[in-house]
């Protein structure tokens, strides 16, 4: 069977479109962010990260607050933001649904990143391991170069004696490794 060309649509007829997934999206996405809007006029206090408006079912508008404190400033707050929502909305919304979600606003790691950053850590772990093995025969204190073991001297002469000791010690184990 042979294969039917399609001609390529051009992306600002999808996104102008009126009708369709991507309109509802773009609709839906307006619409909350506009509610958003009239939540943050109201309580101005809050912070940007304090709630988010998580949907809006029917008549009903649900907001997701990150503590218990947040959503009991909302339920002060909510007959207010009910009356503002039915003038701005002409009456579309008449409830608010307030939830208490701490994890709402994490973000979620995307499997594949979650995959890859295991495997790199898994390949970190290894080469950890080789180097550990290498720096136990080098000696533990190779890369401190020669001009900070001066330092460390220079500071241990007006250090305290438990200090001194150790400074001392420590630049003295430098310069017997270099």
């Amino acid at each position: 069977m042979a294969r039917r060309p399609k001609a390529p649509k051009d992306m600002s007829t999808l996104f102008n479109s009126t009708t369709g997934t991507l309109a509802q999206i773009q609709s839906k996405t307006n619409s909350l962010s506009l509610l958003s809007d009239i939540v943050r006029q109201i309580c101005p206090d809050l912070p940007e990260d304090a709630f988010n408006i998580a949907n809006f079912v029917h008549t009903t508008l649900i907001i997701e607050v990150k503590s218990p404190v947040w959503g009991q400033r909302l339920q002060f707050e909510r007959n207010t933001i009910c009356n503002q929502l039915m003038i701005q909305t002409q009456g579309k919304f008449s409830h608010i649904e307030i939830k208490v979600n701490p994890q709402g606003h994490r973000q979620i790691p995307n499997q594949s990143t979650y995959q890859q950053n295991t495997l790199e850590s898994n390949s970190i772990q290894t080469n950890s391991i080789k180097n550990r093995s290498f720096s136990e025969k080098k000696g533990s204190v190779q890369s401190m170069s020669t001009t900070t073991a001066e330092n460390l001297l220079r500071i241990a002469k007006n250090a305290p004696k438990g200090l001194k000791e150790t400074l001392e010690r420590l630049a003295a184990n430098v310069m017997n490794n270099k």
